[in-house]
């Protein structure tokens, strides 16, 4: 490492451009979003960053000082904290990827920089290893916020800036740091209200994804835009007179949502873009503050209600009652003169800029000059929660819930004294009691809801009163897992049920051990293992357990180790890749169809996944089995996250090439309005006219509409897009929507 002194030496040099004009902006920045900084400390930190980082280049080929640049800017610009967090995103790679220690970070900038350093290189090095696919490495980051929250702030404006530059990186890399980032930073900073940092790296992760998917939301908005504004500028013109007449200060806007929430929407009802109604939303933010703000949103929403139509299902207060994260606004649909829905949004301004820059904004607006503040309080609080009793053996879960807890709606429901807590949509009283305590959770025999007893399954509402009731003598439920949805609930009652399985392991184990002793066997520790494999037993453990369980007779086993012969009912084969399935007879020569990492190779086997049923034109990525095989999956597919976090050291990028009359399975789902000849028509237009073969069709008629499910032989993305449009045009047909078979 070198001393300080050496530094000292060498700090006069000259700043290329464009990085000294670069510097400039950043400085120009602070003055236009921090109430104060030091201007010195900034550039103290640059200089010494762009020393530091003087012979590095980036992935892209320019030179790396123009990371820490871009991810100080962010840190000013989206998050507005304080100078120290934008020397530490200037500083933040100096102690991974340079000769500078730790040690001169302390004496040039003191201990407040340091620790915030060191926070940052800590979260750094949990990627060395299999990243984010293991709960350890997933509680040390989020763990480090506990010790200074500062510390995931710039990481956000780090993780940003890298999926920004995404592009130069290999394709497999892209894959994986972009379902790291929808899994866990998204989310996290959903959590922390950093709404556009949010959207961002949601639609940033879409495009690399599901390209297919975010380019035709693209082009689908942009040439609905003079449309759209249109519409906007129609709705908001009486709107806007009548607020100018009761003499509101505001500022008024139509947005679209982002790409992804619209993709999410589109999955999630099985619709095409233009049959989303609400992908664009109306912002109202007055310039009044306080308790004069609050009132002052009501008496707007009084007055949009009065010019439109509300929909009473769809009004959400969350000024009367905010979000975890701190956000507040109401939100409200209504009709328009020609029955078409539109959000609209009421906020003040400082709700707006909590809204996009959450826990970050409890700063500017906390009273007084006490730090505490209730908000960051209660995040914190719920940081050190979670990171109590996770169970580590359930990585995908942890990372998958953890992902669940931090993204879903929020009920708010009260406890027999009044005490308000905060739940997931769809939590239970379960959730409830683990909410109140561990012990309470594990003790829980039953609970009361507005006074009445109700099932411990029963999903709550806002506004319920919860009463719980326990009993020393009874423990938790393994059933329960079905229906809890808080991650704390999930992981307590999983690591119970892990005590307990690793209780009857060891049990059926012993039971292995005595009868094989009493029927003078000899087996070797790998001579077992083979044996569990050939009785389809993934594990040895798990075979262990079924014999505990009285699942398998251990008689059987030794039956099998003295004669080879199984018992009918067992039936011994090789156990197949755990948790993913695959088409049987979906196998073609790799050579003819793929290219694997840029290359053809010959007699390769390719098992094409029949969780996601990839065609050529689809972004794949390739899985080696332990097999040897190479499993092609869509990197939108269900069980991609599982594998691009878990296994990186066994995904292979793939492209494809021209393949030689290979026919692939699709899945179409078609539904419109029911008459008659329909059916007909749509086997003429793939079968006669598009020279298509249907594999299988079945269709369903109700209250005028109908919906068929179509599967076919298609060759390739072109070939799909192609019938997807023709059916499309079909009389009475309303939508046409792929799926995984």
């Amino acid at each position: 490492m070198l001393e300080a002194s050496t530094i000292l030496k060498e700090r006069d040099f000259k700043v290329e451009e464009p990085y000294g004009r670069q510097l400039e902006e950043l400085i120009a920045d602070c003055n236009q979003y921090l109430p104060t900084f030091d201007e010195a400390m900034i550039r103290h930190a640059f200089k010494l960053s762009y020393w530091a980082h003087r012979n590095d280049r980036r992935a892209s080929g320019e030179w790396y000082i123009a990371h820490p640049i871009a991810v100080a800017r962010i840190v000013v610009r989206e998050i507005r904290l304080d100078d120290v967090s934008v020397g530490a995103a200037l500083l933040h790679d100096v102690v991974e990827d340079t000769d500078l220690s730790l040690e001169i970070i302390r004496a040039e900038f003191g201990e407040e920089m340091a620790l915030l350093i060191d926070g940052l290189t800590k979260i750094r090095g949990i990627y060395a290893n299999r990243a984010l696919g293991q709960a350890e490495n997933v509680r040390k980051l989020i763990l480090s916020m506990a010790q200074d929250v500062r510390v995931i702030f710039v990481k956000f404006g780090d993780r940003l800036h890298n999926m920004q530059t995404l592009g130069s990186l290999p394709p497999a890399k892209q894959l994986k740091i972009a379902t790291e980032t929808l899994m866990l930073f998204a989310p996290l900073a959903h959590r922390f209200g950093l709404q556009r940092i949010k959207s961002e790296l949601e639609n940033l992760s879409l495009k690399v994804l599901e390209p297919e998917a975010y380019s035709s939301i693209v082009l689908g908005l942009r040439e609905s835009k003079q449309e759209r504004d249109s519409y906007i500028n129609q709705f908001i013109v009486p709107l806007r007179e009548r607020l100018q007449q009761y003499g509101f200060e505001f500022d008024i806007k139509g947005r679209s949502k982002n790409i992804y929430s619209i993709f999410h929407k589109m999955q999630a009802q099985n619709k095409p873009l233009e049959a989303i109604y609400d992908v664009f939303a109306i912002r109202i933010i007055l310039k009044t503050r306080g308790q004069k703000g609050k009132e002052d949103c009501w008496r707007v929403y009084s007055i949009i209600t009065d010019l439109y139509k509300p929909l009473p299902e769809r009004f959400r207060d969350f000024i009367s009652v905010p979000k975890s994260n701190g956000y507040q606004s109401l939100h409200t649909t209504v009709l328009d003169a020609d029955g078409r829905r539109i959000e609209v949004q009421i906020r003040t301004e400082e709700m707006d800029e909590i809204a996009e820059r959450g826990m970050a904004a409890h700063w500017k607006y906390k009273e007084g000059v006490n730090k505490a503040d209730t908000k960051m309080d209660q995040l914190l609080n719920w940081v050190h929660d979670l990171m109590e009793n996770p169970d580590s053996e359930q990585a995908t879960e942890f990372v998958q819930e953890f992902s669940l807890d931090l993204y879903t709606d929020e009920i708010y429901v009260f406890t027999p004294r009044g005490d308000l807590k905060t739940l997931p949509k769809n939590a239970t009283p379960v959730d409830f009691a683990f909410q109140i305590h561990t012990d309470i959770g594990f003790h829980c025999i039953g609970a009361k809801v507005n006074g009445k007893m109700v099932p411990l399954s029963y999903k709550l509402r806002s506004g319920d009163q919860v009463e719980i009731i326990t009993s020393k003598k009874v423990t938790a439920n393994p059933d329960w897992i079905k229906f809890v949805v808080t991650h704390k609930a999930r992981s307590r009652i999983r690591h119970r049920i892990n005590e307990e399985r690793r209780a009857a392991v060891r049990y059926g184990r012993q039971l292995w051990e005595k009868k094989a002793k009493r029927a003078k066997l000899s087996v070797s520790e790998e001579e077992l293992v083979r044996l569990a494999a050939q009785f389809k037993y993934s594990t040895l453990a798990q075979m262990f357990y079924e014999i505990a369980s009285g699942l398998l007779d251990v008689q059987d086993l030794i039956q099998y180790m003295r004669t080879g012969d199984a018992p009918e009912s067992v039936d011994i084969d090789a156990p197949t890749e755990s948790g993913i399935t695959f088409r049987e007879t979906a196998q073609y020569k790799g050579a003819e169809t793929l290219l694997i990492n840029g290359e053809r190779i010959k007699g390769l086997a390719t098992v094409y996944a029949s969780c996601c049923n990839p065609i050529p034109g689809d972004a794949v990525f390739g899985y080696t089995s332990k097999a040897g095989s190479i499993n092609i999956h869509r990197t939108g597919c269900r069980n991609a996250a599982h594998l691009l976090v878990n296994y990186p050291d066994r995904i292979q990028s793939c492209a494809w090439s021209r393949q030689k009359d290979v026919r692939f399975v699709v899945g179409l789902r078609v539904v419109g309005e029911d008459r008659v000849g329909i059916v007909h028509d749509l086997t003429t237009v793939i079968s006669r006219n598009l020279k298509t073969n249907i594999r299988s069709m079945s269709v369903r008629t109700e209250d005028g509409f109908f919906e068929g499910t179509i599967i076919l032989h298609v060759s390739d993305l072109q070939h799909l897009k192609r019938l997807i449009g023709r059916i499309r045009r079909v009389e009475s047909v309303r939508g046409v929507y792929r799926f995984e078979e």
